[in-house]
């Protein structure tokens, strides 16, 4: 069974994107390099650095599911269906919309323990990402998360969304493994049980 991650670009003081849900300077390492890496769709592709293109090429090809609150699938349309890491996505979120047939790759449930869970089972013997600030902070306070992976980028937002908020207790991680990028310090945590 593969590790249930949480993986999000955050400046360097502690946001995922400004208060507008908008993420400035944040993605410019993923067009920051010279090395292509193909995504599960066809019109995302990224230029990276060398460093964070072998980061990057671990997340993508390890995952077999990804989780998202709802905020983020409305903000991106769900992807068109075909999330850049090509895995399945669970949705969590009180209200499914409507028009939800528009995505059969993508789950709808109204938990976050359940979202996990949903997931695991997608993901078989692969990893599990979250990619949500809040549903990652709902995990980790769960005791859900096994690793948290940040790309730490070199901008200051001064406000916007936070990534770790009201976590809901102290939370120990272990030694970070560093892969130092360009315009990204990307870090992984394990989180100690």
């Amino acid at each position: 069974m593969g590790k249930v991650l949480t993986h999000m670009t955050m400046s360097l003081d502690g946001f995922i994107a400004e208060p507008d849900d908008q993420i400035g300077e944040l993605f410019e390492w993923y067009d920051g390099g010279d090395v292509s890496v193909p995504s599960a769709n066809k019109d995302v592709t990224f230029n990276v650095d060398e460093a964070s293109a072998a980061m990057l090429r671990d997340l993508v090809m390890e995952a077999g599911a990804l989780i998202s609150g709802r905020r983020l699938f409305d903000i991106t349309d769900g992807w068109g269906d075909n999330h850049p890491a090509g895995a399945p996505v669970v949705v969590v979120t009180h209200h499914a919309p409507e028009d939800a047939h528009r995505w059969p790759r993508t789950t709808f449930v109204d938990d976050v323990g359940a979202a996990v869970a949903r997931a695991r089972e997608i993901a078989g013997d692969k990893d599990v990402t979250i990619a949500s600030a809040n549903v990652a902070q709902q995990a980790l306070t769960l005791g859900l998360v096994d690793e948290v992976c940040v790309s730490l980028v070199p901008v200051l937002f001064g406000e916007g969304i936070p990534y770790f908020a009201n976590l809901g207790g102290h939370h120990l991680l272990e030694d970070p493994v560093v892969v130092q990028g360009r315009r990204a310090l990307h870090l992984r945590y394990p989180v100690r049980r």
